[in-house]
């Protein structure tokens, strides 16, 4: 509850873990998050071993004609997803790993409720995951190892709650790069990189398991955790609502390719 502690005077916070054999639907995770975010006065942490089918993820404002291959996205009937949260686009699918952060404002001592600083707290976070591999930092917006991209990150902040989420590439599929377009507001230290040239995969650094285990001996340096099973999910978020992430109509894309070509 909103305030509560645990051991050692750690706020509490919510743990739910997917298995691989588990995995939720995109849509699903973000209607679930966004729920937990507006409705909910608990800590959370969820982490989403992966989504079966493959599906396009986009920001709150981003704008398909300018992101997005669309005639091959309608062609090979790729699902596009606009999401509640800012930040940019990303294909996901089994070999992405989704951990969520979603937190009351003073959950954690002397975070200031902004972006910058949420996002610097992510990354000392992570740093403890990726101690000693791969030359682990935050570059601008992204978490990399050297200058390749393998971790990308959205947010969203109320007036007395915030989310941070992050798809972190374990592994990806070369034919799904060719759906994103190289967008035109692209972090300085990509240097015009081809998609392939700019990401890498975190398998190459590190076993799956390892990961999500670190992921959560760091949270633990945190908060108190108390792992939650779906069906407690479920129960919390039976109030009626009405999420904002939704999948875009082919209407919707066919209209944006035709409006780039006038």
């Amino acid at each position: 509850m909103l305030g509560e502690t645990g051991n050692h005077g750690h706020p509490l916070l919510c743990l739910f873990l997917t298995g691989e054999k588990k995995t939720r639907p995109g849509i699903q995770q973000l209607h679930i998050e966004e729920q937990l975010l507006r409705t909910s006065s608990e800590n959370w942490c969820i982490v989403n071993d992966g989504t079966n089918d493959p599906t396009i993820v986009m920001g709150v404002s981003g704008k398909p004609a300018e992101l997005l291959e669309i005639e091959s996205v309608l062609d090979d009937q790729v699902p596009v997803i606009r999401r509640f949260t800012g930040g940019g686009t990303v294909i996901v699918d089994h070999g992405t790993v989704f951990v969520t952060f979603i937190c009351n404002k003073e959950a954690v001592p002397n975070l200031q409720p902004y972006p910058r600083p949420i996002m610097s707290w992510s990354s000392s976070l992570y740093s403890k995951v990726f101690q000693g591999i791969g030359d682990f930092h935050l570059r601008e917006n992204d978490y990399v190892f050297g200058n390749h991209k393998f971790g990308g990150n959205a947010q969203s902040i109320t007036k007395n709650r915030w989310i941070h989420h992050t798809s972190f590439l374990w592994d990806f599929n070369v034919q799904n790069m060719s759906y994103l377009k190289h967008p035109k507001r692209a972090p300085a230290y990509r240097s015009a990189r081809s998609h392939l040239d700019f990401i890498c995969r975190m398998k190459d650094y590190m076993p799956r398991s390892t990961f999500m285990d670190k992921t959560v001996d760091a949270t633990e340096t945190q908060f108190s955790l108390r792992p939650i099973q779906l069906e407690a999910i479920r129960t919390c978020t039976e109030a009626e609502f009405c999420p904002s992430s939704r999948f875009l109509t082919n209407e919707e894309l066919e209209a944006a390719a035709v409006a780039l070509q006038k």
